[in-house]
């Protein structure tokens, strides 16, 4: 488009100008060769006699294509037929003039030397004859300013693709990055600049996968750097005489266990595919772990679950991990006996909407406000869980205060 602007408007300014000077040209011609065949007659008129000049009137009339008229002193007309107009009165004091005419344009020219006065010698140009050949050669011009305009547009988009199918293909491969595919890498084509911009993000994708490597190396190791304290937990517990101790110790042992387990073999072999678990079962069964919790810390656990399955796009371990963070902070930051609840409802665009509510002394404001930062002598990473589980599933987490105004109400839709 801007292109098309552009030439057209270089074209126009060009050819406006031409077609004019044509014209012109056209016209000067015209009238040059018209007042060449008259002025012929100028010596003849000026010396000669009456019949003289009438043969010679005569004879050029034959030849030529503008009728030529001579207005003779005494009043008498020689040549073809033209009407006395003023402008011929005008000529007749001596002057040469051009006139317009009907349908046309008179050149006259005062010719002295005759004993009876001054001759007026006449020749007629019809305005046929003055725009004779300016069609076709305007035809010609605006033709030739369509095969410039195309020839221009021709060579943008041909320059354009040079452009932009080098873009469109960056951005195809950013698009595979961002979501997930490290493997993508961009075809370095086109001018120096897009080709240094392809090599750039080349080299950024190779970045990323080998610092992703590292950290789900880092990651793993901690992991299992991990499993020796649980293990010796493990062996703690099977020590211990009262079997009810022995039996939670060992619940929350292979708990531990299994998340060290499952963090190793997702930093070790990450999945593309869409994580998906039944919220209704995963919710169900976080509420039935942390109610032996409950029963020993004298509060009530309510439940008001939507019956399954409710699928949504999170791993098991995801959501657990966001449950247990959610349910984590009610027995963290609530004094013992604060009753709370968990409610799960399905999302009615797919989903599902958890909300657990307690009835503590209220979520401090700097608990939202950033990652890793509590008020309450935590990490602070648990909300932070939160949110990202959410997020990860196309939903996202509110926070508000109990019907009464205390207490505290997360609620979090999943995907």
């Amino acid at each position: 488009m801007l292109v098309a602007a552009t030439v057209t408007l270089v074209l126009v300014a060009f050819s406006v100008p031409m077609a004019l000077l044509l014209r012109g040209v056209a016209s000067e011609r015209v009238v040059t060769a018209a007042s060449q065949d008259a002025e012929a007659l100028s010596a003849v008129v000026a010396t000669a006699d009456q019949e003289t000049v009438q043969g010679s009137v005569d004879r050029l009339n034959a030849v030529t294509d503008h009728p030529i008229t001579v207005f003779w002193p005494d009043g008498s007309v020689l040549g073809a037929e033209a009407p006395r107009s003023d402008a011929v009165e005008l000529a007749a004091t001596g002057r040469s003039i051009t006139a317009e005419a009907p349908e046309g344009r008179e050149i006259l020219f005062g010719v002295q030397g005759q004993p009876e006065g001054t001759a007026v010698i006449r020749t007629y140009v019809a305005d046929s004859e003055l725009t004779e050949g300016v069609g076709r050669a305007w035809l010609i011009l605006g033709v030739m300013a369509i095969l410039l305009l195309g020839f221009g547009l021709l060579l943008a988009d041909r320059l354009a693709r040079l452009l932009l199918i080098p873009l469109g293909e960056l951005a195809q491969v950013s698009h595979r990055l961002a979501s997930g595919d490290l493997e993508a890498r961009a075809r370095v084509s086109g001018p120096t600049e897009l080709r240094e911009v392809g090599a750039a993000l080349n080299g950024l994708a190779s970045r990323i996968r080998e610092l992703l490597a590292a950290e789900r190396e880092r990651v793993a190791d901690l992991s299992h750097r991990l499993r020796t304290p649980v293990t010796t937990l493990r062996l703690e517990a099977e020590a211990l005489n009262d079997p009810r101790e022995r039996e939670a110790v060992e619940g929350a042992a292979n708990e531990v266990q299994r998340a060290v387990d499952a963090t190793i073999n997702a930093a070790r072999s990450p999945t593309r595919s869409e994580p998906l678990c039944d919220a209704a079962a995963v919710v169900a069964e976080r509420i039935e772990f942390w109610s032996v919790l409950a029963d020993e810390t004298s509060r009530d656990c309510g439940a008001d679950l939507a019956a399954g399955p409710l699928v949504v796009r999170v791993s098991p371990e995801d959501l657990t991990a966001a449950m247990d963070a959610l349910l984590g902070n009610v027995f963290a930051h609530t004094p013992d006996g604060t009753p709370f609840a968990v409610r799960l409802d399905p999302r009615p665009e797919g989903g599902a909407v958890v909300e657990v509510s307690d009835e503590g002394p209220g979520l401090p404001s700097e608990d939202l406000a950033e990652r890793g930062r509590s008020g309450g002598g935590s990490t602070g990473l648990g909300l932070d869980i939160v949110r990202r589980t959410a997020a990860a599933s196309g939903g996202g987490v509110a926070f508000g205060t109990g019907p009464g105004g205390t207490g505290t109400v997360v609620t979090v839709e999943l995907g």
